[in-house]
């Protein structure tokens, strides 16, 4: 599973390798420039403490030998850019040497960390737009069996926690490795014995904060879906706040969000707790090797034995320096192991697959001559114990208005679902036109559908926009008609923005019936030849109701419409009436029809108009 996720962020990677090559390029030069400064830094203590005539007589005696050791001639050749007659303009030149490298070093710093900068961020950017397009390309079976809030916490929260795992990796793992074997190749050439205790010692430092890594991944899964669990209790709060309100409910639901912040907080200091001790751990390690190389080190420069002051100096800086990038090492590797545990939720959701496949050469709906099939269909949703329709045939002829009316749950709406394909049936088929509805393209499908629902939705955006969704290049002289035939002008004009009037979230600034009236301009405004409504005006008061029941008939003018209602005042001019009871139909037929047969409508009929 590791190398399946790594190897798919460097298959994200990969259109940015110039940026990455050019970076990596400047990432070396920095680091051997880094090596320069450090080297430098001690040659200039060495040449402040020691005698410049020394130096000098140093510097003849490696010019004429030629059997130099590696040590030796990196000294001699630092000197020969360095040295001049007098030690005041040796020390000059040093200085504007060290200068020189310390801005070069920080001139190609920035380039290496502008340049992954622009690789992070437009990874990460790529990743969220193609989390977002696949969310919207799985069916609405996938949102009943997810929580919005686990949703938004990978699209938000995880792609930012792998976006600051990602800068942690590019910024110092690019560096710091090449840093740290600069740097011990450089130890070893000075005193390959004190770098060899070293090198012991060391590893000890990694093998434990690799152990914390791994300890913070897992618990970073377990932060990540916690965080989720909160994003769903805010969410259905605020998208519930009326009811809430209405059942003086505040305290409870102030209570469940602190259980679960508790819950959270308990987390991240189990977390907090490794992450911080990976610091400590890696600093303690460095001291007590930089202690025993001090005790040994300067045993043998004060014994003589075969190691000089200037080298131990020079050991000892780079030593000292060689444990920042040790530590920043370590860091990443925590860095990663959050990240790690974000990327396995990211392509989970990645990973999720369709459950509504389209045709692999689809079939374009242009137009809808003929009529609308259920043959045989069988239907149930994934998580339920059985069929929710079973063995429905019946057929909408174009021009037809066909209700379906039943008790609640008898998967009336089910139906409605399933004709644009948001569902599709365990057996049977729905045909269009005598094509099977799978493969036509979803595209064109639902292009030729009209949908009313009961709950209404719309955007916190201007009515206009709201009206204009699915023809957002529509005129406003025709935008003004469907307002007109919805029974909707009257009250827009009312409003003092008129149709730039922001409606807030869901349309919270409307009333009922002014949502399902936007909402029948919509699909007015489409001018589909199908219209599905499902059960439009059941939630609205009895003045509502007809003004919503007049822009229907509107709306309905020369169309294929199948009605799903609850309120039979609205369905008995309908051509066709469909009843279902425990998914199955038991009555086809019109108003007069169905009432003379005594049946499951008459009942349902004569319970609403109080009749016996």
């Amino acid at each position: 599973m590791p190398d399946s996720i790594y190897k798919r962020m460097i298959k994200l990677m990969s259109p940015f390798w110039v940026y990455i090559i050019i970076s990596s390029v400047s990432a070396i030069i920095f680091v051997l420039l880094n090596s320069a400064s450090i080297w430098l830094t001690a040659t200039l203590i060495n040449n402040i403490l020691l005698d410049f005539d020394k130096i000098v007589q140093s510097q003849m005696e490696w010019s004429s030998n030629d059997n130099l050791t590696l040590n030796e001639k990196l000294k001699f050749y630092t000197n020969l850019i360095i040295l001049r007659e007098t030690p005041a303009e040796s020390l000059r030149v040093l200085c504007v040497t060290i200068l020189s490298v310390f801005f070069g070093k920080n001139i190609f710093l920035y380039i290496k960390n502008y340049l992954l900068r622009i690789v992070e961020l437009s990874l990460v950017r790529d990743i969220r737009n193609k989390l977002y397009a696949h969310i919207q390309s799985l069916s609405l079976g996938y949102f009943n069996r997810q929580k919005t809030g686990n949703i938004t916490s990978i699209v938000i929260n995880d792609v930012e926690h792998l976006q600051i795992a990602l800068g942690a990796t590019f910024q110092k793992l690019f560096v710091e490795p090449i840093n740290v074997i600069t740097f011990v190749s450089l130890l070893f050439i000075i005193s390959w014995k004190l770098a060899l205790i070293a090198l012991i010692i060391i590893p000890l430092a990694g093998i434990a904060v690799i152990g914390i890594g791994k300890s913070i991944r897992r618990k970073s899964r377990r932060t990540q879906k916690k965080v989720a669990d909160i994003m769903q209790i805010l969410s259905e709060t605020l998208s519930s706040i009326r009811i809430v309100k209405a059942f003086a409910n505040e305290k409870n639901e102030v209570s469940k969000f602190s259980k679960e912040s508790k819950n959270y907080f308990k987390l991240l200091l189990r977390r907090g707790r490794l992450d911080l001790l990976a610091g400590p751990i890696t600093e303690s390690f460095g001291v007590v090797i930089g202690v025993i190389l001090l005790w040994y080190g300067g045993t043998e420069v004060l014994m003589q034995r075969g190691l000089n002051p200037e080298d131990f100096i020079r050991f000892i800086l780079i030593l000292f320096s060689i444990l920042g990038p040790i530590k920043q090492m370590g860091n990443v590797n925590l860095r990663i192991q959050t990240g790690y545990a974000s990327a396995e939720r990211i392509f989970s959701l990645l990973d999720t697959p369709k459950d509504i496949i389209e045709h692999s050469n689809p079939v374009q709906l242009k137009s809808f001559n003929k009529h609308i099939e259920f043959k045989n269909l069988s239907f149930e949703y994934e998580e339920s114990e059985g069929l929710v329709l079973s063995n429905i045939n019946f057929k909408i002829n174009k021009g037809e208005v066909v209700a379906i009316v039943g008790p609640s749950g008898a998967g009336k709406s089910t139906i409605a679902d399933l004709i644009p394909r948001f569902y599709d049936p365990k057996d049977g088929e729905i045909l269009i036109d005598q094509e099977n509805i799978k493969k036509l393209s979803l595209a064109s499908l639902r292009k030729n559908m009209g949908i009313v629902t009961q709950d209404v939705i719309l955007f916190n955006d201007t009515i206009k926009n709201n009206i204009a969704y699915a023809q957002p290049k529509a005129t406003m002289e025709s935008i003004i008609n469907a307002c007109k035939a919805a029974n909707a002008l009257e009250f827009i004009e009312e409003i003092p923005e008129g149709f730039e009037a922001i409606i807030g979230e869901r349309g919270v600034k409307l009333s009922g019936g002014q949502k399902q009236r936007i909402a029948i301009a919509r699909a007015l405004l489409k001018n589909p030849p199908i219209l599905i409504l499902d059960e439009a005006t059941s939630s609205l008061d009895t003045e509502s109701e007809k003004k919503v029941q007049t822009a229907i008939e509107a709306l309905l003018k020369d169309r294929t419409a199948l009605i799903i209602a609850h309120r039979l005042s609205t369905v008995q001019t309908a051509n066709k009436i469909i009843t279902i009871e425990k998914g199955r139909i038991s009555e086809i037929g019109t108003h007069d029809e169905l009432y003379s047969n005594d049946g499951l409508y008459r009942k349902l009929y004569d319970i609403q108009f109080l009749k016996t």
